[in-house]
């Protein structure tokens, strides 16, 4: 492992990011497809004597991908198995996975992330209406019905939004008006 192990950290060194050059039109924003991903190592790992492999291995109900480096010397690492679902069980849904599978295996495997880390805009906090969540805990609070607090419940819980601060709230209005019924 001494001859790859040198070659990958002077690889590693050298990566560039992997630039968010690609479109999802569902969720309108912007990502590192797997090209590229690929350009941003796969010069640094040639120059130094790295070749990469991605083997694939059959699955019925998704891919399995595993990213392998392959020196010169003969001496490789293999970076451990990432299984992806396909969504839809034809030719366009293993396809989907596949690629997928193929960016984030090989990212994980060269510890390189998209040039703007798309976690920024996961770790921010949800927006909620809190004129609206006050006028759900007030519906909580007068329902007269198992039938009533369900859906009124059920209603407040969405508009939190996943905020986990009005989420408590929510939930202890709800048994505090369960209680009374």
């Amino acid at each position: 492992m001494k001859n790859i192990a040198t070659a990958l950290v002077k690889a590693q060194k050298a990566f560039g990011p992997a630039l968010k050059s690609s479109t999802n039109p569902h969720f309108k924003s912007r990502y590192a497809d797997l090209s590229a991903c690929v350009e941003a190592v796969i010069d640094s790992l040639n120059n130094n004597g790295i070749a990469l492999i991605q083997q694939n291995q059959p699955s019925p109900d998704g891919v399995i991908i595993e990213t392998i480096f392959l020196h010169e010397s003969g001496e490789s690492l293999n970076c451990g198995q990432l299984f992806v679902p396909a969504n839809k069980h034809d030719a366009q849904g293993f396809g989907s996975a596949l690629t997928y599978a193929r960016r984030y295996s090989l990212m994980a495997a060269c510890g390189i992330a998209p040039e703007d880390d798309d976690g920024n805009t996961a770790s921010r906090k949800p927006q909620v209406n809190e004129s609206a969540l006050v006028d759900h805990l007030a519906a909580i609070e007068a329902s007269t019905d198992q039938d009533q607090l369900k859906a009124a419940y059920k209603a407040a819980y969405t508009a939190c939004n996943g905020d986990s601060e009005w989420q408590k709230k929510v939930i202890a209005a709800k048994d505090k008006a369960k209680a009374k019924l």
